[in-house]
């Protein structure tokens, strides 16, 4: 499995301007609304109610928020990079500036392997570090998902 299968070049966005986590989920959710023709509100409400359940917020400034959506039928991958870290209750209390947004179909069990795969390129330090300093979408794509990953 390859994140380059699930997350497309023009997912990616920099710079989102978020002062909480309600409204990063917010305006994740509007981005996604808008590249799949999708009710933005539905997307927020099943988004919350996962975090509800327990933080996306896996560590080290990465979150992953992520939950099933009707009507869709393929996965949705949307990496985001923020202006400010935001609190994002994470596992290890840090903030989060680096996001990727999943959202699942309900009939396609393989998200628990985007998961662990998008989990796996964010523990790469020189990724990571790479990622926060890129000056473009472009350069973000390939240190995510470079031809060999």
């Amino acid at each position: 499995m390859k994140l380059r299968d699930y997350l497309l070049p023009g997912n990616i966005v920099l710079d989102l301007g978020a002062p909480s986590k309600g409204m990063l989920i917010k305006q994740l959710s509007e981005l996604a609304a808008g590249r799949l023709s999708l009710d933005a509100s539905e997307i927020s409400e099943v988004l919350i109610n996962r975090e509800n359940l327990g933080s996306t917020g896996i560590g080290a400034g990465v979150a992953i928020p992520h939950a099933v959506v009707k009507g869709i039928d393929r996965h949705f991958c949307l990496f985001a990079r923020l202006v400010r870290p935001v609190d994002f209750e994470a596992v290890d209390d840090q903030p989060v500036d680096l996001v990727f947004l999943l959202l699942n179909p309900e009939s396609r069990p393989e998200h628990l392997n985007i998961l662990s795969c998008i989990a796996r390129r964010m523990r790469e330090e020189e990724t990571v570090a790479a990622i926060r300093r890129a000056a473009s979408p472009e350069e973000v794509y390939v240190r995510l998902c470079p031809p060999e990953a």
